[in-house]
């Protein structure tokens, strides 16, 4: 063999190493992502989970475009995971927390599960359902922080995951002002997840975003106002009743 063909033999050799090992280094950091974003979804290879979708408010029962849009959203997310999605309505879905991951769409008004889910693990968080028309029809009320809706401007979404129990799946939920701010909450999920889970892991959070100026960028432009996640969790005091003394 010449020095020439033993050359060409042994830069063969060195590049099938590189390459081989260049795959096996990118497949582990491939599976490595993708475990810590099953863990932080609470989706393992293969199992199931629950998207629960409200109906419109203001139609026929059918559900709004921006809250297929925020399914959709939703749907990429679990199919990278390996995972089975099961839709229900929210006036159907009947299962306990933690059983399976749930991904819950809507506000309390065209979503029961959803209200029924903020008085059992968000009972800090108070959201005006007065159908009839004020300044403060569909505001947050957050501990003493209170979060108007302004129409195409400035709309408010509350972004949870919630967890009962040690080893309970975790449920996502997305309860915005406007359906729109429900879609611009599962894409900061989708596209934000792996800083969540660094710094939350698979911990309790509930974040308020905003939206801003919706009318002009749809579900594009949310800013995180802040972890509310203190003050959505604590109970909010009875009020006081004083009795006076018989004479």
């Amino acid at each position: 063999m010449t020095d020439d063909v033993r050359n060409i033999v042994l830069g063969v050799i060195a590049a099938g190493i590189s390459a081989a090992l260049g795959w096996i280094a990118r497949t582990y950091l491939w599976r490595r992502r993708l475990r810590r974003k099953q863990a932080f979804f609470g989706l393992p290879g293969n199992s199931e989970c629950l998207l629960v979708v409200n109906r419109d408010a203001g139609g026929d029962g059918s559900v709004h475009r921006h809250d297929v849009f925020a399914l959709l959203e939703l749907s990429a997310l679990i199919k990278d995971c390996a995972a089975h999605a099961q839709i229900l309505s929210h006036d159907v879905a009947q299962q306990g927390i933690g059983e399976r991951t749930e991904f819950c769409v809507g506000g309390p008004v065209s979503n029961r599960r959803m209200a029924a889910h903020l008085h059992s693990l968000l009972p800090g968080v108070r959201i005006n359902t007065d159908p009839e028309p004020g300044p403060d029809r569909g505001a947050f009320q957050i501990g003493s922080e209170r979060y108007r809706v302004e129409k195409g401007v400035g709309e408010y979404v509350l972004l949870a995951r919630l967890t009962a129990g040690q080893n309970g799946r975790p449920v996502f939920l997305f309860c915005g002002q406007q359906a729109i701010t429900n879609q611009a909450a599962t894409r900061y999920l989708a596209r934000n997840h792996e800083r969540l889970a660094r710094k939350h892991g698979d911990t309790t959070f509930c974040l308020l975003l905003k939206v801003v100026n919706s009318q002009a960028y749809g579900p594009d432009v949310v800013e995180l106002v802040a972890d509310v996640t203190r003050a959505a969790q604590a109970p909010v005091p009875a009020p006081r009743t004083s009795h006076r003394a018989g004479t």
